[in-house]
């Protein structure tokens, strides 16, 4: 069965009833080998084929399929259709005129990456992979066609063999036959087939919103900047959202939707992608939040980036509420034995209740490290929801619940308002980290993951998806002094070896062990940001080629290729909040991509379970 991108059951509410009819027969008499996205635009100018099919040896399909009946077309050339339709008589373009140039747009945009042209010196210059386009007549037989357009006329209006008919795509077709009648609409066939690298890279250059790290100038707008060349501007190396998740991305459909996935599996990307499509097609500001003020920063950056900062609103929970209370100039509730943050949020709630802060203030709320929001926090965010639209989307990971002392969500969705009632995707494939540091990281926290348990999803254990890599380490030392001093010499080696800088975390769980490494590190050439304070934390620009110094509970939500965990067996002096610590330093290694230190100095049950996860 062939991949829908969207799924069909997304699709079907904005389908016509032959593209429902075509969809139905791509999914059934296509192998699973098959990728077809359903109305997608392509290309800088956004073109809009219904249906864009891709396979690793036949190559690039575009078509168009249009729901005519045979006495409805009144006339038709090479350029153009007359057409009856229910408000009279309308000239539209040829379908086959039109997704021909859809198809030479993306082919003209596809041959400018080396890495997609043949290596052949026959075919200098030309793409690796055929490339096709056609129409499909869900309700015009074969014998209609030809007795409405004769065959020598077919040639320049509709050719034949570029045309699929009603009575080639019936339920009961042969799979091989249908799927030859989509083959001959290519002028050649190759032996040649494509690696899943160079899969990636045509995905990369159809779909721009899929990228990873892909500054953009505008939502749509992909010219390179400063007269470069569009070759100059293409990556050695794409990254993108694999299938899952650009699949899962593209089929959330409206109302209110759940992902409840484990450390690494996109979560991130998928609400980034949500916030690109809801930009587009919403009016009213969007509203994403968090709960982690670092993570905050990142995501605003991101936002900008996609040039989308007019349209999606990023703020962590209490710094909206705190922007609520100024906006509509409510006074915080007076009380001396609670803290401001507190105040301000039960304020934000009394207000909207009291009618001083209006609701459906949004188009869209989308809710990052749900499970460190409160119920009553959830209840006050989805009352912001414009109903018209009712569109939410919560993301969460009760592994990495770290701001409660409870594990999770231990509420039931529906008590908060929101409406998940199989609406629910569980993503279990870890993709952001090596099997090496998952597996550490995992047997360093299993245990005191156990019990985990939520009303009505439960706890994931992590499937390792990413690809193998280096052994994390794991360094002991006498104090936390020679910790930090071995530290600075394992950066400043990497560095001169020519890894990034801001490609390297130094976590910290306490601000005394975050103080010594900054005060070795201010000592010495190698530049850092401290986000030591909110202020700090704030102003995070993940862009900057600096060392990152983070508290570990800020670091929730970011990534980077290299972490080094400082102070690794540190234990709070309640035993009671042994559990929450571990959740912590799981949290801690799996922001590492590729390269994982621990080290400590202290002999405990922590520095136990290193020495035993390392094993």
């Amino acid at each position: 069965m062939a991949e829908l991108i969207p799924s069909l059951n997304t699709c079907l509410s904005k389908m016509e009833r032959g593209e429902k009819r075509f969809a139905r027969r791509l999914e059934a008499l296509l192998e699973s080998d098959y990728l077809c996205w359903f109305d997608i635009p392509v290309g800088k100018n956004r073109r809009y084929p219904d249906f864009t099919v891709l396979h690793p040896q036949r190559g690039l399909l575009f078509l168009e399929v249009k729901d005519w009946k045979i006495e409805n077309i009144k006339s038709i050339n090479a350029k153009h259709v007359e057409l009856l339709t229910s408000n009279g008589l309308k000239t539209i373009a040829n379908p086959l005129e039109q997704v021909r140039q859809c198809a030479y747009t993306v082919v003209n945009k596809l041959s400018k990456d080396n890495q997609l042209l043949s290596k052949n010196p026959k075919y200098h210059g030309k793409l690796c992979f055929p490339y096709g386009y056609g129409v499909v007549l869900p309700f015009v037989s074969r014998k209609q066609l030809n007795e409405a357009i004769p065959l020598d006329a077919q040639e320049s209006i509709l050719q034949s063999h570029l045309v699929i008919c009603s009575d080639e795509m019936t339920k009961s077709a042969d799979p091989e036959h249908f799927q030859n009648r989509l083959w001959e609409m290519f002028n050649y066939q190759f032996d040649y087939k494509l690696t899943l690298p160079q899969i990636d890279r045509i995905r990369w250059h159809l779909y721009p919103e899929i990228r990873i790290n892909h500054q953009q100038n505008s939502l749509f707008d992909e010219a390179p900047t400063h007269k470069e060349s569009l070759s100059e501007t293409i990556p050695d190396i794409v990254k993108i959202m694999d299938i899952q998740q650009e699949q899962l991305a593209r089929s959330l459909g409206e109302g209110h939707r759940v992902i409840h996935g484990v450390a690494g599996s996109g979560k991130t990307l998928i609400l980034g992608y949500r916030c690109l499509h809801l930009a587009d097609t919403l009016n009213k500001p969007i509203l994403l939040l968090c709960y982690n003020i670092t993570l905050a920063a990142k995501l605003r950056t991101f936002i900008d980036e996609k040039g989308i900062s007019a349209k999606v609103q990023v703020y962590h929970f209490h710094d909206w509420c705190g922007q609520q209370l100024k906006t509509y100039n409510v006074n915080l509730i007076e009380d001396d034995e609670r803290k401001p943050f507190e105040l301000s949020v039960e304020t934000v709630i009394q207000g909207v209740e009291f009618g001083q802060i209006p609701s459906g203030q949004y188009g869209a709320v989308l809710i990052d490290e749900g499970h460190d929001f409160e119920p009553e926090w959830l209840t006050l965010v989805t009352k912001m929801i414009d109903p018209d639209t009712n569109s939410l989307l919560l993301l969460y990971d009760d592994a990495q619940s770290i701001y409660k002392k409870s594990s999770g969500l231990d509420f039931s969705l529906a008590s908060v308002g929101i409406q998940a009632q199989g609406r629910t995707t569980i993503l279990k494939l870890n993709y952001r980290n090596t099997r090496e540091i998952l597996d550490f990281s995992y047997k360093f926290a299993k245990r005191y993951f156990e019990g985990f348990k939520h009303k009505e999803i439960p706890l994931i254990e992590p499937e390792g998806a990413g690809c193998n890599g280096s052994t994390p380490i794991v360094k002991q030392f006498d104090t936390i002094a020679q910790e930090a001093e071995f530290i600075l010499r394992c950066v400043q080696h990497w560095i001169a070896k020519g890894k990034e800088s801001k490609e390297i975390a130094i976590l910290y769980p306490t601000h005394s062990s975050g103080k010594a490494m900054a005060d070795v590190l201010k000592g010495s050439d190698v530049p850092f940001q401290w986000l030591a304070t909110p202020t700090y934390k704030k102003k995070y620009n993940p862009s900057a080629n600096k060392i990152n110094l983070i508290p570990v509970r800020s670091s929730k939500g970011l990534e980077f290729e290299t972490v080094v965990m400082i102070d690794g067996s540190y234990l709070p002096k309640d035993k009671d909040d042994e559990v929450d610590a571990a959740r912590v330093m799981y949290v801690g290694f799996t922001r590492a991509t590729k390269n994982l230190l621990t080290t400590y100095h202290r002999e405990n049950t922590f520095s136990e379970q290193l020495t035993q996860a390392i094993s």
